[in-house]
């Protein structure tokens, strides 16, 4: 039998097991891809385009075996922050530009692809990347908190809105609308199920994800109503808005402003955090992946900017691989492309039979689910694990947050790797350490009795760190590996890290890992990085 028909065969034998796990994934994707879309300012039906076409894309395209790809939680800062300064006030007409920066920012992702420029992921510091993330999570929070309590109309800075939280609450009692106090509760609610949900041990009930049950629960509300003959206590302004006619409403972009200043840095700032949270999305999911299989990642990222630049023609959000909604596939036995594809099919099956029940949903209980995904990316758990590792790292964080609230995202992440440029240079007391050899070559592997060592000096950080991963990179994972670091003056917290996931991923595949050279080195805390 050829390798061809064997693949044949076991495609077929997992079929049923991809189309269940695709199912369950739509679940969860139905709601986000909704939430995400109403968080960006953008129509609802755009985070549900971004997901199709996200689904047949990439599950045809890609270079991963059990991602999801869809609208991102971080790009809903950018999102929202173009959609509500290009257009100057017309929220529509911002988004018809940012479509068209999406279109641009897809294009740039695919060359990143050719390129063969995925590795560049790495260049990022990984306390700066977890500072970026917790800014991501507090601006999606600071927005949908007020939304879930019944509040649409607050606008602001994040610290502003995070700021008017406790006067959205009281307000609720103070100036008495029983509209709002119903979509309130609603939010409430919802938010009680995501923080809860995970701890119900019934199988049944687990097998339909939060997410849904609180669409299931939202949609019931409203017929509850109609069967008592009562009015719906909510207005339209309270409840999702889907065109009658998706096919024809759908949005095309509008390039005219395409060489303004504030668009180009628009462009840029789509395709970082884009490039950034789909890279490290995939190195987290190929770590799910119960195959133990390595994704290819370039060929996943020219998926994925073709699939951006398709949703940004058809009116939707970007395209990007998503941790979430890919761990549930996992859970649920998705094993090969084929689940990210049927996801999409019933997301179109959804929406074309069932929106009228749809546009039943209130607005805040999407939001619900938002400010708890909001919630999770700035835990407090997240800064406790950042402080353990050394408390030159919590510094890059909290600067790292603090700098992304107040600006950008981008001006955020620059000032990030900038910052733990400074503090390496502190902690060395050496800036000639990394100038110096910061272009050489310090990287040396040889093969000898079957066993693969590698070589490094003078240093080894985030800012050399691809010359690492690229030796790393060609040796088999079934294989015996030995890295030894006694030449080198200095190794960061980043390297380290990646040190830990290598060892974590020749041990699943039988291989063996093993650093050395850092007996008489001094570490910043007890933790292993």
């Amino acid at each position: 039998m050829t390798k061809k028909t064997n693949h044949t065969a076991n495609f077929l034998k997992t079929l049923p097991k991809n189309i269940f796990s695709g199912f369950v994934v739509s679940l969860v994707a139905l709601p986000l891809g909704l939430g995400l879309a109403l968080a960006s300012e953008a129509p609802p039906i755009a985070g549900i385009v971004a997901a199709v076409v996200g689904g047949v894309v990439v599950s045809i395209l890609g270079g991963s075996n059990v991602t999801i790809a869809g609208p991102g939680n971080g790009l809903v800062i950018v999102l929202l922050g173009a959609i509500t300064t290009l257009g100057n006030g017309d929220l529509y007409q911002g988004y018809l530009f940012t479509l068209a920066a999406i279109v641009l920012s897809g294009i740039l992702m695919l060359l990143l692809g050719f390129l063969k420029l995925g590795r560049l992921a790495d260049f990022f510091p990984a306390s700066a990347i977890e500072g970026m993330l917790a800014a991501i999570g507090l601006g999606i929070l600071a927005k949908q908190f007020h939304i879930m309590i019944g509040h649409n109309n607050e606008h602001g800075s994040i610290m502003s809105l995070l700021a008017q939280i406790p006067n959205g609450i009281l307000n609720l009692y103070q100036d008495y609308h029983l509209e709002e106090l119903i979509a309130a509760g609603i939010g409430v609610v919802a938010l009680l199920i995501m923080i809860f949900y995970s701890k119900l041990r019934n199988k049944y009930f687990q097998l339909i994800p939060a997410p849904m049950w609180i669409l299931i629960l939202s949609i019931a509300f409203s017929y509850v109503f109609s069967n008592l003959g009562i009015p719906y206590p909510m207005s339209a302004e309270y409840l999702v808005n889907i065109p009658d006619n998706v096919v024809s409403s759908l949005a095309f972009p509008d390039f005219s402003i395409i060489l303004q200043k504030n668009f180009i840095i628009v462009v840029f700032a789509i395709t970082l955090i884009a490039s950034i949270e789909s890279l490290l999305s995939i190195k987290a999911v190929d770590k799910l992946d119960p195959l133990k299989r390595r994704s290819n990642v370039n060929k996943d990222i020219r998926a994925l900017g073709l699939a951006t630049v398709i949703s940004g023609f058809l009116g939707g959000l970007n395209v990007v691989t998503v941790i979430a909604r890919s761990s549930v596939n996992v859970n649920n036995k998705g094993t090969n492309r084929s689940a990210n594809f049927f996801h999409a099919a019933f997301l179109v099956a959804f929406i074309l039979l069932f929106a009228t029940e749809l546009r039943k949903i209130p607005l805040p209980a999407l939001a619900a689910i938002l400010v708890y995904t909001g919630y999770k990316l700035a835990s407090p758990v997240n800064l406790k694990k950042v402080l353990s590792i050394g408390s030159e790292q919590l510094i890059i964080f909290l600067v790292t947050l603090l700098t992304t609230i107040a600006t950008s995202l981008i001006t955020g992440i620059i000032v990030g790797i900038l910052i733990t440029f400074i503090i390496h240079i502190i902690i060395n007391k050496n800036i000639m350490l990394f100038i110096k050899n910061i272009l050489k070559p310090n990287v040396l592997m040889f093969k000898e009795d079957g066993k693969y060592y590698v070589s490094v000096k003078n240093f080894s950080s985030f800012l050399n760190y691809t010359k690492l991963k690229t030796k790393l990179d060609q040796i088999p994972e079934n294989e015996e590996a030995i890295i030894d670091f006694s030449l080198c003056d200095f190794v960061d917290h980043s390297v380290m890290e990646n040190m830990s996931n290598y060892s974590e991923s020749f041990t699943r595949k039988g291989g063996h890992f093993e650093v050395i050279g850092l007996d008489d080195s001094k570490s910043g805390s007890e933790h292993p990085f």
